[in-house]
């Protein structure tokens, strides 16, 4: 919501975030996912774009959630606040993605469960924060129910659960930034933006 405010869009995503139905999108095709180590993009039209740590979630074909990793939802608050049907451009890009350093196999994760953002710059770390799972809106099985629902996935799939931490105001990454996001029991992917 806070970068649609200037647009006057904001009501758009408090409609969403109230309603039955959660907000899912396609975010990336394999070719596009960055992985441990690599580097990550920003749009080249974009003045503000952040890092989103999230969990993702592994969907086996029938829709059950198997297991879980780190994930990145690289996102151009800019394009995305100026008018909700910009959401596509804002999220999918190549390097607007990245995903591991591993697959944790497992039912659940407890709610308590960490889930941190540290951004360093020339050496020098510029934004830290952190959030739980407890946090989530909604659960794992939810959201996967929705993502398959009228849909089918042979090779099953990722999905996101969504951020609620991202640094604040107008900050906006840069090449050479370092981008490492921890969730407690699964690991810490790191990448660098690309220039």
């Amino acid at each position: 919501m806070d970068e649609s405010k200037e647009a006057g869009a904001s009501r758009f995503y408090d409609m969403v975030y109230d309603a039955a139905r959660p907000e899912i999108f396609f975010k990336a095709t394999a070719r596009r996912v960055r992985g441990h180590m690599a580097g990550v993009r920003v749009r080249s039209d974009s003045t503000w774009s952040v890092p989103e740590p999230e969990l993702a979630l592994a969907i086996n074909s029938e829709g059950r959630v198997f297991g879980y990793t780190v994930g990145n939802d690289m996102s151009a608050r800019d394009i995305e606040g100026e008018n909700p049907l910009y959401l596509p451009q804002a999220k999918m890009y190549t390097g607007g993605c990245s995903l591991g350093p591993c697959l944790l196999l497992a039912d659940a994760l407890p709610a308590e469960t960490g889930i941190h953002l540290s951004i360093s710059r020339d050496g020098a770390e510029v934004f830290s924060g952190s959030t739980s799972l407890s946090q989530l809106k909604r659960t794992p099985e939810e959201l996967a129910g929705w993502l398959y629902r009228d849909n089918d996935f042979p090779h099953g799939s990722i999905l996101f659960t969504g951020t609620g931490l991202v640094p604040p105001g107008q900050w906006t990454l840069a090449a050479g930034d370092i981008i490492s996001i921890t969730i407690d029991g699964i690991g810490t992917l790191v990448n660098e933006v690309e220039p």
